[in-house]
């Protein structure tokens, strides 16, 4: 029996099926095979939602599969050590959605040279790197949509801040660079009056959008870049009542709680990923790369722009 290395860490161990439903074994042995997904963090309603598209993919295929994931979105190490492990404990495919991309590249190495097939969601890696296939939104698309949807409705004029999650990661990186390329090349008179990390965190993101306020009294609109900063930012507006009622917020990402404030008009719209789809294609991918079958290695799953007449179908 292999030994295996115990982590400090939120771990979500979804042991799919006891016995493989199709007689599915390892290329490491006459054993199940085994899929894990490590998740940024085990708060965001997102991994949830892409654990469940990958979960149920795992029962249809008859494999075993389990999701970790660190406590926080600024945990690197612990990603790093949780992904490690997978490698030692001999893991078939792992899906993984990196915290700091170039952090990840070591790792994810090593588990393609230990013969795991490493498929990268949500968070790309740097132009050239390793890896067997990713899955995600085409964010820079995406954001550029964003600066449409919030130019449009502040009338292609004002100031905008800019909420985003973690400085360096490489999904909300994307989004943030891409939605001022946007404003720059397109609306001369949007001003951006600056970019504040919230690290994902709600509370955090709602103070930050405060200050925003608060320095800027003649402020038209934000844009924030995941479902933490959108909620937070949407929870500073509602706190600050009439005063705050003409800004704009464009953000990212359907949650229960996002959804409710689009439909009460506190947030104009959100980018609707589909993480089911990263997820269900991620498990679907790597059990084809196990049979040895050619896969589509960049794989778009989607997004929508969800408002008020739409984002319940969504």
């Amino acid at each position: 029996m292999k030994k295996r290395i115990t982590l400090v860490a939120v771990i979500l161990t979804l042991l799919i099926v006891a016995a493989p439903l199709f007689g599915q074994t390892s290329p490491f042995g006459n054993n199940p095979i085994r899929a894990m997904f490590i998740a940024m963090d085990a708060q965001d309603i997102h991994w949830l939602r892409l654990n469940q598209g990958a979960q149920e993919a795992a029962r249809r295929a008859g494999i075993l599969y389990t999701m970790q994931a660190p406590h926080n979105k600024i945990d690197t190490a612990m990603q790093i050590a949780i992904m490690e492990n997978a490698i030692t404990s001999e893991y078939d495919i792992i899906l993984v959605a990196p915290q700091l991309a170039t952090s990840m590249i070591p790792v994810i190495n090593r588990a393609r040279a230990a013969g795991i097939k490493v498929i990268v969601v949500d968070s790309p890696l740097p132009a050239g790197s390793a890896y067997d296939a990713f899955i995600g939104t085409d964010n820079a698309a995406a954001a550029r949509t964003a600066a449409d949807t919030l130019a449009r409705a502040i009338g292609s004029r004002g100031k905008v801040a800019i909420v985003n999650a973690q400085a360096g990661a490489g999904t909300t990186m994307i989004r943030e660079n891409a939605f001022r390329e946007q404003i720059r090349a397109r609306y001369p008179n949007i001003e951006i009056v600056g970019v504040q990390y919230s690290d994902g965190d709600r509370a955090r993101a709602m103070n930050i959008a405060q200050d925003f306020m608060r320095a800027n009294p003649d402020l038209a609109g934000f844009y924030a870049c995941n479902e933490g900063s959108t909620v937070g930012v949407g929870q500073a507006k509602r706190q600050a009542g009439a005063a705050a009622s003409r800004i704009v917020i464009v953000g990212w990402d359907k949650s229960p709680d996002s959804q409710a404030m689009v439909v009460d008009g506190t947030i104009l719209a959100v980018m609707v990923q589909n993480p089911t789809a990263m997820g269900r294609l991620g498990i679907e991918t790597g059990m084809n790369l196990l049979r040895g079958r050619a896969v589509t290695r960049d794989q778009d799953s989607g997004v929508n722009v969800g408002t008020r007449s739409n984002i319940a179908r969504l």
